[in-house]
């Protein structure tokens, strides 16, 4: 149903033998929102967008997209970017280009070729030859060019120069419809937070706020990043 939540939890935990990584997190995210997954390292912000594209199992409770348990069946409209770059060396940007065309149905290779051209990437340059924050970009690029209805984002813009992140913001802006949704993991708030919608804090596996930002701004009279340092004391 199109008014369903894209991505629920219910009592959902996940440990690492003793340690709770996630701790009975229950939470909705609403369709055609941008929502930031804020906390600080540790929380367990990398756990639950891993647990959503099918890379962890639950411990307890569950987590559901579309309505559906994680995997084979949402694959196809989750769109997945991991902390961590994934590119082979090998491959050309047309090489990765076709590689995700062939890949994924939804993915619409001239909005990904136009993006390179934008960032001044041509077709035949080897990924070798790149620095990590530009196969960031690609790979972020990449991510992007799907017509997904669920954007999973670790640390988007963790691994590049100040310069390129408003590129990156503007680039995840222009490329999600809105009846999509993207949560975005990160502790750069300051720079993300005038694309943000809504915001989840996470604190020690916990879900410890969930609100609009409009809502914190009126509520508590100060920024996102202002509330995230009171809270966290950082």
């Amino acid at each position: 149903m199109a008014n369903d939540p894209i991505l629920q939890c219910t009592g959902l935990c996940k440990r690492y033998g003793k340690k709770n990584a996630l701790d009975n997190v229950t939470l909705a995210l609403e369709r055609g929102r941008i929502i930031g997954l804020l906390g600080p390292n540790g929380s367990g912000k990398s756990t639950l967008i891993k647990l959503a594209n099918g890379l962890l199992t639950p411990s307890a409770g569950e987590i559901r997209i579309a309505g559906n348990v994680p995997g084979a069946q949402t694959h196809a409209r989750v769109s997945y970017l991991p902390e961590r770059t994934y590119l082979s060396d090998w491959m050309t940007a047309n090489d990765l280009l076709r590689f995700f065309a062939n890949f994924y149905a939804d993915f619409d290779i001239d909005r990904a070729a136009q993006m390179l051209t934008h960032l001044g990437i041509q077709p035949k340059d080897a990924l070798k030859t790149m620095s990590k924050g530009t196969k960031e970009k690609i790979q972020l690029v990449v991510v992007m060019s799907r017509d997904a209805d669920l954007y999973l984002l670790d640390e988007p813009i963790g691994g590049v120069d100040p310069a390129a992140r408003d590129y990156i913001l503007n680039t995840i802006l222009s490329n999600y419809r809105e009846s999509s949704t993207v949560l975005l993991s990160t502790h750069l708030i300051s720079d993300i937070e005038k694309v943000l919608d809504d915001v989840i804090f996470l604190n020690q596996g916990q879900v410890t706020l969930h609100k609009s930002v409009d809502d914190i701004r009126s509520e508590y009279g100060k920024s996102v990043d202002a509330l995230f340092r009171e809270v966290f004391a950082c």
